[in-house]
C-alpha cells in the first residue's frame, strides 16, 4: 500500500539522500507527495546532459500498480483504449484511458511482465478506479508505488554507461524490457524522445543502484537532473503532459474542461474493434466528428518562448479573434526554433494563428504578436532513439 499524503509537505523518496547531497539550487517541489527537485544545479545544463551525455532523474513519484491474475489483460482492456492484447510479454506500450463520457483520465505505460503480470505506470491516483474495473474478475490489484524506485537514464550515452555499470541492455529494443540481474528491471523507455532507459528496483538497493549508476557514468558525463530539464526535453519530444497539456477529466472542477483523445491528437490510440471499453460509445459517436478543440503544435516566430500566450486568428480590419491558448512553450536549444503546443477551437485549424507575446523592455511591457504555424509532433526526434543495438555515444 502506498503512504497517506503528508499534512506537512511532501516526504523524502528512496534517491533523497544523494538528491539532497547533488543539489546545489536547494529548489524542490512536491511530485505526487515525494520531495523532488525542480533542478539540481542549472536546468540548462541538465538539460545538455539529456541532449549530448547522459542524465539520471528520479522517477519514483510515478504511480505504479499490478494488475495480475488470469482476468488481467480482460480487466486492463476494460479500461484503456487501446487493444491490450497486442502488447507481447516483455514489452511496453503506451495507454490512455477515459470515463464513460470519452473525456480522458489519465495516460500512461503498460508493462507487461508476463502472460497474466501488468504494471501500469500514470501520474494520478488509479488505485479505486483500477479496483472498480477488476470487481467481479480473477485479477488482483495493488499499489507498487512505495515498493519500486525508479530512474531514467536519458541520452546518447545510456547505452554505454548501462554496460560500462555491467548491465547487458544491448538487445533490447524501443519499449523492450529485461532483467538483466534479478530484482533490477531494465525497460528502454522515456519521457525525452532520445536514446534512453528506465530501471526499476526495490528502495533498498536504491542507493546502491544510483551509486553504481554515477560511477560508471563519469566518464562519459553523465549528470543528475530535475524536473525542468525533463519537461524541456519532452516538449521537444511532442509529449503532452497531463495537468498541464490537458486536465485529467477526475481533476477538472467543470465537465467542459474534459478533453477526449481524438481533441489530443491521440486518436490513433483508440481501438474499437477490441470490443468494449470505457467511454467506448460516447467516442464512437464523436469519432466521425470534428473535435470541437484540439491540441497542436506549434512553430512561433522569434526567440522568446510562448508560456501562457492567447492564441488569435486575424479578422478584418485589424481585428483579433481569440481562439485558443498556448499549454507548453519552449525555444529548443537543439533544434533551434521557438516551439509550443496550444488549444485550439476546431474550427480555427489551418487558419492564420497568432501567439499574443508580452516583452519586458527598459521598464516597459510591450505586445507583441509573433505568427504561429502549425510544427510537426517532434521537434527532436533523432536516429539514435531507435537504432538497435545503440551506439556507445
Amino acid at each position: 500500500m502506498s503512504r497517506a499524503p503528508s499534512l506537512s509537505g511532501p516526504l523524502p523518496g528512496p534517491f533523497h539522500p544523494r538528491l539532497e547531497a547533488t543539489s546545489t539550487a536547494k529548489d524542490w517541489a512536491d511530485w505526487a507527495g515525494v520531495l523532488s527537485p525542480r533542478k539540481l544545479d542549472e536546468a540548462g545544463r541538465e538539460y545538455f546532459a539529456i541532449r549530448n551525455q547522459a542524465a539520471l532523474i528520479d522517477i519514483s513519484p510515478m504511480r505504479k500498480y499490478r494488475i495480475e491474475g488470469p482476468d488481467a489483460e480482460r480487466v486492463l482492456n476494460r479500461v484503456v483504449t487501446r487493444d491490450v492484447a497486442k502488447i507481447a510479454p516483455g514489452r511496453v506500450g503506451y495507454a490512455l484511458w477515459c470515463d464513460e463520457d470519452g473525456m480522458a483520465i489519465d495516460d500512461g505505460t503498460i508493462f507487461r511482465l508476463g502472460p497474466e503480470r501488468f504494471r501500469l505506470c500514470c501520474q494520478e491516483r488509479m488505485l479505486t478506479w483500477l479496483i472498480d474495473a477488476a470487481e467481479g474478475s480473477d485479477a488482483a490489484v495493488s499499489d507498487e508505488t512505495e515498493a519500486l524506485a525508479a530512474l531514467a537514464l536519458q541520452g546518447p550515452t545510456s547505452f554505454a554507461v548501462l554496460e560500462a555499470a555491467g548491465l547487458v541492455v544491448s538487445s533490447l529494443r524501443p519499449f523492450d524490457l529485461a532483467e538483466p540481474e534479478p530484482g533490477l528491471l531494465v525497460s528502454r523507455t522515456g519521457f525525452t524522445g532520445d536514446l534512453g532507459y528506465e530501471l526499476w528496483a526495490e528502495p533498498g538497493g536504491a542507493l546502491a543502484l544510483w551509486d553504481r549508476l554515477i560511477e560508471a557514468g563519469r566518464v562519459f558525463g553523465i549528470l543528475p537532473a530535475g524536473m525542468e530539464a525533463l519537461d524541456m526535453a519532452r516538449i521537444e519530444a511532442g509529449f503532452p503532459m497531463t495537468g498541464v497539456d490537458f486536465q485529467s477529466i477526475h481533476a477538472a472542477e467543470r465537465p467542459s474542461r474534459g478533453r477526449t483523445p481524438f481533441e489530443l491528437g491521440l486518436g490513433r490510440h483508440v481501438d474499437f474493434a477490441k470490443g468494449h471499453f470505457n467511454g467506448r460509445r460516447a467516442l464512437l459517436a464523436l469519432k466521425d466528428e470534428a473535435p470541437k478543440r484540439r491540441i497542436i503544435t506549434l512553430d512561433i516566430e522569434g526567440s522568446r518562448a510562448a508560456s501562457g500566450a492567447l492564441l488569435y486568428r486575424r479578422g478584418m480590419f485589424g481585428t483579433w479573434r481569440e481562439v485558443g491558448h498556448v499549454t507548453s512553450a519552449l525555444w529548443s536549444p537543439t533544434a533551434k526554433r521557438n516551439i509550443a503546443f496550444g488549444e485550439i477551437d476546431g474550427a480555427a485549424e489551418g487558419a492564420d494563428l497568432f501567439a499574443e507575446i508580452y516583452l519586458f523592455k527598459e521598464g516597459k511591457w510591450e505586445r507583441r504578436m509573433a505568427r504561429a504555424r502549425p510544427g510537426p509532433r517532434a521537434a527532436f526526434r533523432p536516429d539514435r532513439a531507435r537504432a538497435t543495438p545503440p551506439a556507445r555515444r
